[in-house]
Protein backbone atom coordinates (compact mmCIF):
# COMPACT_ATOMS: atom_id res chain seq x y z
CA UNK A 1 0.00 0.00 0.00
CA UNK A 2 1.20 3.19 -1.07
CA UNK A 3 1.56 5.13 2.07
CA UNK A 4 1.64 9.29 1.64
CA UNK A 5 0.14 10.62 4.98
CA UNK A 6 1.54 10.45 8.14
CA UNK A 7 1.50 11.86 11.84
CA UNK A 8 4.10 12.04 14.08
CA UNK A 9 5.32 14.01 17.45
CA UNK A 10 8.74 15.44 17.05
CA UNK A 11 10.73 16.92 20.75
CA UNK A 12 14.05 18.32 20.83
CA UNK A 13 16.33 16.80 23.60
CA UNK A 14 16.66 17.31 27.03
CA UNK A 15 19.08 20.03 28.15
CA UNK A 16 21.55 18.28 30.57
CA UNK A 17 21.37 19.57 34.35
CA UNK A 18 24.04 22.08 35.81
CA UNK A 19 26.70 20.56 38.56
CA UNK A 20 27.36 21.74 41.58
CA UNK A 21 30.92 21.31 42.33
CA UNK A 22 34.00 23.08 43.90
CA UNK A 23 37.90 23.24 43.45
CA UNK A 24 40.27 21.14 45.32
CA UNK A 25 42.71 23.63 46.58
CA UNK A 26 40.10 26.54 46.66
CA UNK A 27 36.79 27.29 48.10
CA UNK A 28 34.97 28.48 44.69
CA UNK A 29 32.42 26.81 42.97
CA UNK A 30 33.51 24.74 39.58
CA UNK A 31 30.25 23.51 38.54
CA UNK A 32 29.66 23.54 35.01
CA UNK A 33 26.27 24.13 32.77
CA UNK A 34 24.57 21.51 31.37
CA UNK A 35 24.83 20.50 27.69
CA UNK A 36 21.86 21.81 25.40
CA UNK A 37 19.32 19.36 24.25
CA UNK A 38 20.18 18.04 20.44
CA UNK A 39 17.72 19.73 17.83
CA UNK A 40 15.35 17.87 15.51
CA UNK A 41 15.49 18.22 11.48
CA UNK A 42 13.90 17.23 8.74
CA UNK A 43 15.77 16.07 6.06
CA UNK A 44 15.39 15.35 1.87
CA UNK A 45 16.43 12.00 1.05
CA UNK A 46 16.63 11.17 -2.62
CA UNK A 47 15.98 7.30 -2.75
CA UNK A 48 12.43 7.96 -0.52
CA UNK A 49 9.82 7.66 -2.42
CA UNK A 50 6.80 7.58 0.60
CA UNK A 51 6.20 8.02 3.94
CA UNK A 52 5.79 4.04 5.40
CA UNK A 53 8.70 4.49 7.97
CA UNK A 54 6.44 6.69 9.93
CA UNK A 55 3.79 3.99 10.56
CA UNK A 56 5.84 1.63 12.76
CA UNK A 57 7.76 4.72 14.31
CA UNK A 58 5.68 7.85 15.18
CA UNK A 59 7.85 9.33 17.84
CA UNK A 60 11.39 11.60 17.26
CA UNK A 61 13.45 12.67 20.16
CA UNK A 62 16.74 14.60 20.19
CA UNK A 63 19.41 12.85 22.23
CA UNK A 64 19.09 14.95 25.98
CA UNK A 65 21.80 17.40 27.03
CA UNK A 66 25.01 15.23 29.25
CA UNK A 67 25.33 16.71 33.07
CA UNK A 68 28.21 20.11 33.34
CA UNK A 69 31.44 18.58 34.88
CA UNK A 70 33.59 19.78 37.54
CA UNK A 71 36.56 22.61 36.62
CA UNK A 72 33.42 24.50 34.38
CA UNK A 73 33.23 21.50 32.11
CA UNK A 74 30.04 22.08 29.97
CA UNK A 75 27.92 18.53 29.50
CA UNK A 76 28.19 17.17 26.17
CA UNK A 77 25.73 18.43 23.64
CA UNK A 78 22.89 16.22 23.12
CA UNK A 79 23.13 14.89 19.33
CA UNK A 80 21.23 16.18 16.51
CA UNK A 81 18.74 13.95 15.62
CA UNK A 82 17.50 13.82 11.41
CA UNK A 83 14.26 12.99 10.21
CA UNK A 84 14.53 11.43 6.78
CA UNK A 85 11.72 12.53 3.86
CA UNK A 86 11.24 12.07 0.53
CA UNK A 87 11.29 15.42 -1.53
CA UNK A 88 7.88 16.86 -1.60
CA UNK A 89 7.14 16.32 2.26
CA UNK A 90 5.09 18.97 3.70
CA UNK A 91 5.19 19.07 7.45
CA UNK A 92 1.82 21.09 8.88
CA UNK A 93 2.04 21.93 12.44
CA UNK A 94 -1.16 20.31 14.02
CA UNK A 95 -1.68 23.20 16.62
CA UNK A 96 -0.52 25.90 14.30
CA UNK A 97 -1.58 25.37 11.06
CA UNK A 98 2.02 26.21 9.81
CA UNK A 99 3.30 24.37 7.07
CA UNK A 100 6.96 23.69 5.20
CA UNK A 101 7.62 21.59 2.47
CA UNK A 102 11.16 19.64 2.17
CA UNK A 103 11.89 20.01 -1.97
CA UNK A 104 15.46 21.34 -3.52
CA UNK A 105 15.58 24.67 -2.48
CA UNK A 106 14.56 23.55 0.71
CA UNK A 107 16.30 20.26 1.54
CA UNK A 108 16.67 20.67 5.57
CA UNK A 109 14.24 22.41 7.96
CA UNK A 110 14.39 22.72 11.56
CA UNK A 111 11.40 20.99 13.65
CA UNK A 112 11.99 21.50 16.97
CA UNK A 113 15.36 22.73 19.10
CA UNK A 114 16.54 21.28 22.41
CA UNK A 115 15.99 22.88 25.28
CA UNK A 116 19.08 24.85 27.08
CA UNK A 117 21.26 23.33 29.60
CA UNK A 118 20.98 24.34 33.32
CA UNK A 119 23.39 26.59 34.83
CA UNK A 120 26.00 25.00 37.29
CA UNK A 121 26.83 26.51 40.88
CA UNK A 122 30.03 28.45 39.13
CA UNK A 123 27.40 30.43 36.93
CA UNK A 124 26.40 31.77 40.49
CA UNK A 125 28.95 33.64 42.01
CA UNK A 126 28.70 36.60 43.07
CA UNK A 127 30.56 39.11 45.39
CA UNK A 128 27.94 38.34 47.98
CA UNK A 129 27.60 34.86 47.16
CA UNK A 130 31.28 33.50 47.05
CA UNK A 131 30.17 29.42 47.75
CA UNK A 132 26.74 29.02 45.78
CA UNK A 133 25.11 25.70 46.87
CA UNK A 134 22.79 24.94 43.81
CA UNK A 135 22.41 24.24 40.38
CA UNK A 136 19.46 24.34 37.82
CA UNK A 137 17.96 22.12 35.68
CA UNK A 138 18.45 21.74 32.29
CA UNK A 139 14.98 22.95 29.95
CA UNK A 140 12.72 21.01 27.92
CA UNK A 141 12.52 20.68 24.40
CA UNK A 142 10.09 21.98 21.77
CA UNK A 143 7.51 19.59 21.36
CA UNK A 144 4.99 19.61 18.27
CA UNK A 145 2.67 17.27 16.56
CA UNK A 146 3.02 17.64 12.32
CA UNK A 147 0.98 15.97 9.85
CA UNK A 148 3.39 14.93 6.98
CA UNK A 149 1.74 15.05 3.24
CA UNK A 150 4.15 13.43 0.31
CA UNK A 151 3.23 15.22 -2.83
CA UNK A 152 5.07 13.62 -5.92
CA UNK A 153 7.54 15.44 -7.85
CA UNK A 154 5.63 15.68 -11.08
CA UNK A 155 6.01 17.60 -14.54
CA UNK A 156 2.69 16.07 -15.98
CA UNK A 157 -0.16 14.32 -14.19
CA UNK A 158 -2.66 12.01 -16.14
CA UNK A 159 -5.90 12.22 -14.93
CA UNK A 160 -9.63 10.45 -16.07
CA UNK A 161 -12.52 8.36 -15.01
CA UNK A 162 -11.69 4.89 -14.01
CA UNK A 163 -10.65 2.74 -16.70
CA UNK A 164 -10.22 5.89 -18.70
CA UNK A 165 -6.45 4.43 -20.35
CA UNK A 166 -4.16 6.24 -18.20
CA UNK A 167 -2.22 3.34 -17.25
CA UNK A 168 -1.77 1.71 -20.49
CA UNK A 169 -0.64 5.30 -21.85
CA UNK A 170 1.66 5.43 -18.99
CA UNK A 171 3.50 2.40 -19.60
CA UNK A 172 3.76 3.30 -23.21
CA UNK A 173 5.08 6.21 -22.94
CA UNK A 174 7.70 5.39 -20.50
CA UNK A 175 9.13 1.84 -17.76
CA UNK A 176 6.48 2.10 -15.42
CA UNK A 177 5.10 -1.24 -16.14
CA UNK A 178 1.39 -0.37 -14.26
CA UNK A 179 -0.96 -2.66 -13.83
CA UNK A 180 -3.85 -2.44 -16.66
CA UNK A 181 -7.14 -4.51 -17.23
CA UNK A 182 -10.42 -3.90 -18.76
CA UNK A 183 -11.99 -2.92 -15.49
CA UNK A 184 -12.44 -0.07 -12.91
CA UNK A 185 -9.85 0.65 -10.26
CA UNK A 186 -7.23 -1.46 -11.60
CA UNK A 187 -4.79 1.53 -10.66
CA UNK A 188 -5.06 1.71 -6.94
CA UNK A 189 -2.20 4.36 -5.86
CA UNK A 190 -0.23 6.93 -8.03
CA UNK A 191 2.21 5.50 -10.68
CA UNK A 192 5.35 7.25 -12.01
CA UNK A 193 7.02 7.26 -15.18
CA UNK A 194 10.04 9.13 -16.94
CA UNK A 195 10.00 10.33 -20.23
CA UNK A 196 12.38 12.53 -21.51
CA UNK A 197 13.88 13.45 -18.53
CA UNK A 198 10.35 14.73 -17.39
CA UNK A 199 8.01 12.69 -14.52
CA UNK A 200 4.40 11.56 -15.28
CA UNK A 201 1.99 11.09 -12.44
CA UNK A 202 -0.85 8.61 -13.37
CA UNK A 203 -3.69 9.28 -10.72
CA UNK A 204 -6.13 6.80 -9.64
CA UNK A 205 -9.43 6.88 -11.29
CA UNK A 206 -11.95 9.57 -9.88
CA UNK A 207 -16.01 9.01 -10.15
CA UNK A 208 -18.35 11.50 -9.34
CA UNK A 209 -18.93 11.96 -5.69
CA UNK A 210 -15.13 11.58 -5.06
CA UNK A 211 -14.86 14.31 -3.17
CA UNK A 212 -17.42 12.66 -0.46
CA UNK A 213 -15.41 9.72 -0.16
CA UNK A 214 -17.43 7.32 -2.95
CA UNK A 215 -14.70 5.11 -4.77
CA UNK A 216 -11.23 5.79 -4.11
CA UNK A 217 -11.82 9.41 -2.93
CA UNK A 218 -10.13 12.07 -4.19
CA UNK A 219 -6.39 11.51 -1.83
CA UNK A 220 -4.27 11.27 -4.84
CA UNK A 221 -4.59 14.25 -6.45
CA UNK A 222 -2.44 16.12 -3.74
CA UNK A 223 0.48 14.36 -5.99
CA UNK A 224 -0.81 16.76 -9.04
CA UNK A 225 -0.79 20.15 -7.23
CA UNK A 226 1.98 21.22 -8.31
CA UNK A 227 2.33 20.02 -11.91
CA UNK A 228 2.58 22.21 -15.17
CA UNK A 229 0.58 20.25 -17.43
CA UNK A 230 -2.90 18.21 -16.87
CA UNK A 231 -3.63 15.56 -19.49
CA UNK A 232 -7.71 14.83 -18.84
CA UNK A 233 -7.70 11.28 -20.20
CA UNK A 234 -11.52 10.04 -21.78
CA UNK A 235 -11.98 7.08 -23.81
CA UNK A 236 -13.67 6.78 -26.77
CA UNK A 237 -15.93 4.22 -25.33
CA UNK A 238 -17.53 6.53 -23.72
CA UNK A 239 -20.81 7.02 -24.27
CA UNK A 240 -21.04 10.92 -23.20
CA UNK A 241 -17.29 12.42 -23.17
CA UNK A 242 -19.39 15.71 -22.11
CA UNK A 243 -20.78 14.31 -19.11
CA UNK A 244 -17.46 12.41 -17.97
CA UNK A 245 -15.65 15.68 -18.81
CA UNK A 246 -18.14 17.76 -16.60
CA UNK A 247 -17.80 14.93 -13.80
CA UNK A 248 -14.12 14.90 -13.37
CA UNK A 249 -13.79 19.07 -13.35
CA UNK A 250 -16.27 19.12 -10.55
CA UNK A 251 -14.03 16.52 -8.58
CA UNK A 252 -11.07 19.42 -9.04
CA UNK A 253 -12.96 22.23 -8.04
CA UNK A 254 -14.22 20.61 -5.28
CA UNK A 255 -11.00 19.53 -4.02
CA UNK A 256 -8.62 22.57 -5.04
CA UNK A 257 -10.23 25.61 -7.38
CA UNK A 258 -6.69 26.05 -8.14
CA UNK A 259 -6.50 22.17 -9.45
CA UNK A 260 -8.96 22.77 -11.81
CA UNK A 261 -7.72 26.46 -13.59
CA UNK A 262 -4.44 24.27 -14.23
CA UNK A 263 -3.33 24.15 -18.03
CA UNK A 264 -4.91 21.04 -19.59
CA UNK A 265 -5.47 19.20 -22.68
CA UNK A 266 -8.07 16.61 -23.41
CA UNK A 267 -7.13 12.99 -24.08
CA UNK A 268 -9.55 11.12 -26.56
CA UNK A 269 -8.00 7.70 -25.27
CA UNK A 270 -8.63 4.01 -27.43
CA UNK A 271 -9.04 5.80 -30.90
CA UNK A 272 -8.14 2.13 -32.25
CA UNK A 273 -11.58 1.25 -30.82
CA UNK A 274 -13.66 3.35 -32.91
CA UNK A 275 -14.10 4.72 -36.17
CA UNK A 276 -12.76 8.15 -37.86
CA UNK A 277 -16.06 9.24 -37.67
CA UNK A 278 -16.82 8.71 -34.17
CA UNK A 279 -13.42 10.14 -33.25
CA UNK A 280 -13.85 13.08 -35.29
CA UNK A 281 -16.95 13.57 -33.68
CA UNK A 282 -16.26 13.35 -29.88
CA UNK A 283 -13.18 15.55 -30.56
CA UNK A 284 -15.58 18.58 -32.11
CA UNK A 285 -17.90 17.88 -28.66
CA UNK A 286 -14.85 17.93 -26.48
CA UNK A 287 -13.17 21.11 -28.34
CA UNK A 288 -16.25 23.05 -26.79
CA UNK A 289 -14.91 23.35 -23.66
CA UNK A 290 -11.56 22.54 -24.66
CA UNK A 291 -9.71 23.73 -27.45
CA UNK A 292 -6.64 21.52 -26.73
CA UNK A 293 -8.04 18.29 -27.66
CA UNK A 294 -5.71 15.11 -28.86
CA UNK A 295 -6.87 11.33 -29.71
CA UNK A 296 -4.67 8.80 -29.45
CA UNK A 297 -3.72 5.23 -29.20
CA UNK A 298 -1.06 2.81 -27.95
CA UNK A 299 -0.83 1.08 -30.76
CA UNK A 300 -1.45 4.10 -33.15
CA UNK A 301 2.66 5.53 -33.42
CA UNK A 302 1.52 8.56 -35.36
CA UNK A 303 -0.53 9.63 -32.61
CA UNK A 304 1.88 9.07 -29.82
CA UNK A 305 4.52 10.75 -31.66
CA UNK A 306 2.07 14.15 -31.13
CA UNK A 307 1.82 13.27 -27.71
CA UNK A 308 5.22 13.00 -26.93
CA UNK A 309 6.25 16.13 -29.34
CA UNK A 310 3.80 17.94 -26.35
CA UNK A 311 5.99 16.03 -23.29
CA UNK A 312 9.07 17.27 -24.91
CA UNK A 313 7.76 21.08 -25.97
CA UNK A 314 5.65 21.88 -22.44
CA UNK A 315 7.18 23.56 -19.79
Amino acid sequence: MFIDEAKIMVKGGHGGAGRVAFFRNKKGPSGGNGGPGGNVYAIAENNLTQLDSFISKVKYIGENGGQGGPNQRTGKYGDDLLVRVPIGTTFIDVVTKGEITINEKNPQILLCKGGEGGLGNSAFKSPTNRIPQHATQGKEGQERNFKLILRLIADFGLIGLPNAGKSSLLNKLTAANVKTANYPFTTLEPNLGVYNSKVIADVPGLIEGASTGRGLGIKFLKHIEKVNLIFHCISVESTDVINEYKTVINELKTYNIKLAEKKSIILLTKIDLADKKTVDEKVRELKKFNKDVLAVSIYDEESLEKLKKLLITSN
